[in-house]
């Protein structure tokens, strides 16, 4: 082996890795917010846990990234430990299938459909697929595919450079000699620790494994305990992850560790034991790599097998190596979650419902204010009031760093919505902290409204609890049917506003209303109105996001100019839905 033979060993590394990346980039894309929405279903079942866990890391093709994942959100306080050590355990088994993917490069055959299965033979074909699909289709799923196809192509050329370059180690007395010194399990356990931990990838680690077994020099007995420290060397990702996390977040890594550790301790013991008892014939043979793939699967399998009905105790002892005496504080959305774009989007996406909440809570708050003043429930509206203003700075900051990642068709439309919506939202919390100061108003200075005007107001607020709900359903669900029913709604309390205000000026003229009591008044129908236009905002913003424009001003002229019937019958149907008695006027 000369120098040009190292050479290519570490490009087809970089080939290697740099397909990996793509591979899995690509796969995540596609995947898109699914898998953080599977995430919430499947934590509470143990079992759904480590099949989920298993499906991920098959989806993204890596078990560090889903850690990383964990991490942060344990530190985001979106999951608990205990959520987190079933995924951990599937995602540990769902990594193995890149080996078994990189087995086939051992393939030995002159049999016409078992040499198509080699990935010399069928990788170009599908690096050429991958590149018309980015360079013809304009649909951003196809190219994502295109994308995956590219990136697997590139990872198998990477595996075939590295075992071109290793192949004339077969011959090579020194490396013979080299080898021998694999024959100590302990040695062999920190020579794969150290070496995946270096490059921070199990399968990268594995692949270069399986690029040496096919010198034929590598023995089971050498490439066992190699395998065993590889897992416990993919750990490095995660433990760097966890610095400057909440202890619960850095308990994740631990545990990730001790999976390792123990799975480890536990297999080389009963192999070592078993062998000095039966002396295995096949320890010495040499290891292929379908053997290196076999061997990789079973050591997870077994490690999962073996800890999994002792979940609590896992968490336990994680606890007691990284003890908190005070309950941590966390933070808003993790950084961490960044390298998983489509994760983080989603993660975006149930604050922004989670400010919608807070912001329709407080306004049936400021509305039931009106009726009975009460200083809890007006604390209560300030506190909201800065939640929304938090949530608004730090939704708007985090989706910006977003910026230069590329992310689906899809996520773009989602991070598209949330920036155009959540400053609506803010601005709702806003008005309604202005009602809950009329209500206080009104009860400092021991003013009542009039009968009539209570009348108005009790209709106002029921126009205005159906608009927000509307809205609510339309953001929480994406349902444009609802969506559409907003601005009508919104043209209707606009109308009723200004009738109010005719109404209120005729009990003037009469002598039935002060003029302070007036101001009031007006206060708070402005501040329903505004809270109905940014309903507005907010409902069309859903509706043009979905047809991938942000128009809005052609869509609101197009209904206001009635071309749009169903508008116009819900317009009419709450027109006479909210009416104003006559006894009212």
């Amino acid at each position: 082996m000369d120098i040009f033979s190292v050479f290519t060993l570490f490009g087809g590394l970089a080939f290697f890795l740099y397909g990996m990346n793509v591979l899995s980039t690509g796969l995540e894309r596609m995947a898109g917010g699914k898998l953080e929405r599977s995430l919430k279903k499947v934590t509470a079942n143990p079992i759904k846990s480590l099949l989920f866990g298993m499906g991920v890391t098959i989806a993204i093709q890596s078990s560090s990234a889903m850690t990383v994942m964990l991490v942060g959100f344990v530190n985001s306080g979106i999951m608990e430990l205990q959520q987190t050590i079933g995924i951990i355990m599937g995602s540990n088994i769902g990594t193995t299938l890149t080996a078994w993917v990189l087995s086939l490069a051992g393939i030995e055959s002159n049999n016409f459909f078992l040499r198509l299965l080699k990935p010399e033979s069928f990788s170009p074909i599908i690096a050429v697929i991958g590149i018309l699909f980015i360079m013809v289709s304009k649909k951003r799923k196809n190219k994502n595919i295109g994308t995956v196809m590219i990136g697997f192509s590139i990872l198998m050329y990477g595996m075939n450079l590295m075992g071109a370059a290793v192949a004339p180690l077969a011959e090579s007395s020194k490396f013979t000699e080299l080898l021998v010194l694999f024959r100590n399990p302990i040695l062999g356990v920190l020579v794969g620790t150290i070496f995946t931990g270096v490059i921070q990838s199990s399968a990268a680690s594995v692949g270069i494994l399986q690029a040496l077994s096919m010198t034929g020099n590598i023995t089971f007995g050498m490439a066992i305990p190699i395998i065993m420290g590889q897992n416990i060397g993919t750990c490095v990702t995660a433990l760097l992850s966890s610095i400057g996390v909440s202890k619960n977040a850095k308990r994740v890594a631990v545990v990730h560790i001790y999976f390792n550790i123990i799975g480890t301790i536990f297999c080389l013991l009963v192999f070592y034991t078993g062998n000095a008892i039966f002396h295995f014939d096949f320890i010495e043979k040499a290891i292929r790599p379908i053997g290196i793939a076999g061997v990789h699967s079973i050591f997870n399998i077994v490690t999962t097998a073996l800890l999994f009905p002792f979940v609590k105790q896992l968490e336990q002892l994680a606890k007691l190596t990284v003890k908190s005496d005070e309950k941590e504080k966390q933070i808003f959305l993790d950084e961490r979650l960044l390298a998983t774009p489509s994760v983080a989007i989603a993660e975006c996406h149930n604050r922004a419902l989670e400010m919608l909440d807070i912001v329709k809570k407080s306004v049936e708050m400021s509305t039931d204010l009106v009726k009975r003043y009460q200083a809890e429930m007006m604390e209560e509206i300030w506190k909201n009031e800065e939640k929304t203003d938090t949530f608004e700075d730090n939704l708007g900051t985090y989706l910006l760093k977003l910026g230069g990642k590329r992310i689906s068709d899809k996520d773009s439309r989602e991070v598209s919505k949330i920036l155009h919506t959540i400053g609506d939202m803010e601005r709702i919390g806003d008005h309604a902290l202005n009602i809950a100061k009329v209500s206080a108003e009104l009860h400092n200075k021991n003013l009542v409204f009039s009968k009539e005007a209570q009348e108005e107001i009790a209709v106002l607020t029921a126009a205005l609890s159906q608009i927000l709900i509307f809205t609510s359903i339309a953001y929480t669900q994406n349902d444009i049917s609802n969506a559409k029913k907003v601005e009508p709604l919104e043209q209707v309390i606009d109308i009723m506003c200004d009738e109010l205000k005719e109404m209120h000026v005729r009990r003037l003229r009469k002598g039935e209303c002060t003029i302070e009591v007036g101001f009031i008044f007006n206060d708070l129908i402005a501040n329903v109105q505004r809270i109905s236009d940014h309903c507005s905002n907010i409902a069309v913003c859903i509706i043009r996001v979905n047809d991938s424009t942000f128009d809005t001003h052609e869509y609101l002229q197009k209904i206001k100019d009635a071309i749009d019937g169903q508008y116009v019958d819900d317009f009419n149907y709450f027109k006479k839905l909210y009416a104003i008695k006559e006894s009212a006027i």
